[in-house]
């Protein structure tokens, strides 16, 4: 079956400079040396943009604050997905590893990403539990193309999300995970209030702001992601995950539409996704997995919210060429709806 992909596989350099000189050495993965200009971009351009409005209170506050906001955002999914790739695969070799903390510890806190939660969180606990009943942020028990079912779950990862994640670990017995948790939301709170006391409007434009969204841009993420399962087969990924190809999404969030693939192999390099995928269609044909052109996450939990069907039909890979565009509404219907939990 030939389906058309093109997102991006790999980037390539003709010359060599001398960042690249100087960093691919220190790196397990050559082809990872994007993050590296990615972090340079983020460090010379977010963080000073930050420091200015904390120490020039006198400055016209709100047209920078909202500049600072817009390149947050502008830089968001980008970091995310970077932050995303060096937690499943360390960006450094292990005798530069101090370097590792780097993007989770400094970059990641003007983003309102809380150093280590995202791994524990992501690498440590999703993965394993793979969406089914003990994962924190499983989307089974809601009905998911429901924007007061998505309210009820993104309240509830607001209010007791790291307070589930810590007792999650501790119950598990791993207890280092838990004070890792604690330890990055400790810092993270403690650095807010105290900026807050220095000048509060800053540290909630730099930090409370970009946390609160964050935190929303991943639960609506994951939604999508798991939006569409198989009540017969939820434990199985071709079932309870989706695939977004051929989005502009992907060439800037590193391939990061491909979660089928990405769970079946966490540990798969980024540039390698597309061709896994291709490789391996009649697999994702025979396990009727959901296959979305032209579409990201966040288009495909508003059309969701929505309840646009249509739209999401009209972007839907025929796998199975004979199904006609209301069979495919239909079966995406039965695959949003609300799972009785046992």
């Amino acid at each position: 079956m030939d389906v058309l992909v093109t997102d991006t596989i790999e980037f390539t350099k003709k010359k060599l400079n001398f960042i690249d000189l100087f960093f691919i050495p220190l790196l397990n993965d050559r082809r990872d040396i994007v993050f590296i200009y990615l972090s340079i971009k983020i460090t010379l351009v977010i963080i000073p943009s930050a420091i200015v409005l904390f120490i020039f209170p006198k400055l016209q506050w709100w047209w920078h604050g909202v500049y600072l906001l817009l390149l947050i955002i502008v830089f968001l999914g980008p970091y995310v997905l970077m932050l995303h790739n060096v937690c499943h695969r360390k960006l450094f070799k292990r005798k530069y590893n101090y370097l590792n903390s780097y993007i989770p510890w400094v970059l990641g806190i003007f983003f309102g990403q809380t150093p280590e939660t995202y791994f524990y969180h992501h690498v440590a606990m999703h993965h394993p539990e793979n969406n089914q009943t003990e994962d924190l942020s499983s989307t089974m028990k809601y009905q998911r193309d429901s924007i007061r079912s998505f309210l009820i779950y993104l309240g509830s990862f607001y209010i007791t999300g790291v307070i589930n994640l810590f007792i999650y670990f501790k119950n598990k017995g791993r207890r280092k995970y838990a004070l890792r948790i604690l330890i990055g939301e400790s810092f993270f709170i403690l650095l807010s209030i105290l900026l807050c006391f220095y000048n509060i409007k800053a540290a909630l434009t730099v930090f409370v702001l970009p946390l609160l969204f964050i935190r929303f841009a991943m639960m609506a993420g994951n939604w999508a992601q798991h939006a569409f399962i198989d009540a017969q087969k939820p434990g199985e990924i071709y079932s309870n995950s989706i695939t977004c190809i051929n989005t502009i999404y992907n060439k800037k969030c590193f391939n990061d539409g491909y979660h089928i693939g990405h769970h079946l192999r966490p540990y798969l390099h980024w540039t390698e996704m597309p061709t896994n995928f291709k490789e391996n269609i009649n697999v994702y044909k025979e396990n009727k997995a959901i296959v979305f052109t032209g579409l990201d996450y966040f288009q495909i939990w508003f059309l969701l919210m929505t309840k646009n069907y249509r739209k999401l039909a009209l972007n839907f890979v025929k796998l199975d060429d004979e199904q006609n565009t209301e069979e495919i509404i239909s079966f995406l219907k039965t695959r949003t709806q609300k799972l009785k939990i046992i």
